[in-house]
């Protein structure tokens, strides 16, 4: 039997930003992993009414934000840690807990859940992370890489109807290779877990709306009509992974032509999604990602920031350093 991780979900919003897809990313990314029993965003202002629906449907608590003197920010970071270790002491059900925010102010809460036992997946973006938060969680993702490497940047109006409408045959197979992606544990899943987190990101999920009466029967149109599972029958059980060729995503090749375009191309993504500036190591793996076989020395470069300060001076970025002397990506 699989047990499933129970989540607290716990989001600082000025971390998160009010990007409705950003948000829809990080709850995908929590629900792939387990069940979300409880989720809590801090700092609600009406700046964040586009997240209203999704945070209703998701049943979320909002926690507003009431701004008065300088210290505000401070007060919200103390109300999560609070409402956090509440849930840690009075609810045995949640065994993980996920906090996106960046801040190294939640180290201390960071190392007490670990010592209560609890799985601690920390999210937050590029620019705010505190390598002390990154390093104290079990788990850390950065918030520009939660929606997917290699995935196609979505409208925002698609992003809020992905909310609302069926699924057609298309997205829900773009659905389950994200989800075979996310498994680095193993590269096998069995059906009934598959579909376990299916419905846990898409609860109108039904595999008669798709003409088969049975899961496994759907698995196989799908890969037939796509070609990207590999679905096998393991002593009465159902396994399914992506075949090497989806894991690759048919491994273009990055030239002294196109690799210009293609790095501006993700930047507008970085843009898009509401991020204005990145961690270079972020747009470095976001490339290699999609181009395994990338090395900035076939372009004629010795060093990754040698790259940067051609793109530097063509006007697709800007190279600065913050309070750490940390380098970092500005999007224009």
């Amino acid at each position: 039997m699989i047990i499933l991780p129970k989540f607290a979900l716990f989001v600082d919003l000025e971390n998160c930003g009010a990007k409705t897809p950003t948000f829809l990313n990080v709850l995908e990314k929590v629900k792939i992993r387990g069940d979300v029993l409880l989720g809590k965003v801090y700092g609600y202002t009406d700046q964040y009414a586009g997240l209203k629906e999704v945070l209703l449907s998701n049943t979320f608590t909002v926690v507003p934000s009431l701004r008065h003197g300088i210290s505000q920010k401070n007060n919200a970071d103390i109300l999560l840690v609070i409402d956090a270790l509440e849930v840690a002491y009075t609810n045995p059900l949640i065994d993980s807990f996920c906090i996106v925010s960046g801040d190294s102010d939640y180290t201390p809460l960071v190392g007490k859940l670990k010592s209560m036992g609890k799985f601690v997946l920390g999210i937050s973006r590029s620019e705010a992370a505190s390598t002390i938060f990154i390093n104290a969680c079990n788990e850390f993702q950065f918030l520009e890489n939660v929606g997917g490497r290699s995935r196609k940047p979505a409208s925002k109006k698609k992003a809020v109807a992905e909310e609302k409408e069926p699924l057609d045959e298309a997205e829900l197979n773009k659905l389950i290779e994200s989800i075979l992606d996310e498994q680095t544990d193993n590269d096998e899943l069995y059906a009934s877990e598959l579909k376990g987190i299916i419905l846990r990101l898409r609860p109108d999920f039904n595999e008669k709306a798709f003409g088969c009466s049975t899961f496994g029967k759907l698995l196989d149109k799908l890969n037939q009509k796509y070609g990207n599972l590999s679905v096998r029958s393991d002593n009465f059980n159902v396994m399914v992974s992506l075949k090497q060729a989806a894991k690759n995503g048919g491994a273009p090749k990055l030239t002294k032509e196109n690799w210009v375009q293609a790095f501006h191309d993700r930047l507008e993504q970085y843009k898009d999604d509401g991020f204005d500036r990145i961690n270079p190591s972020i747009l470095k793996a976001d490339i290699q990602a999609v181009y395994p076989d990338f090395s900035e020395r076939a372009l004629g470069f010795k060093r990754f920031s040698d790259l940067l300060k051609a793109l530097e001076k063509a006007k697709i970025l800007k190279v600065e350093m913050d309070e750490q002397n940390t380098m970092l990506i500005q999007v224009p």
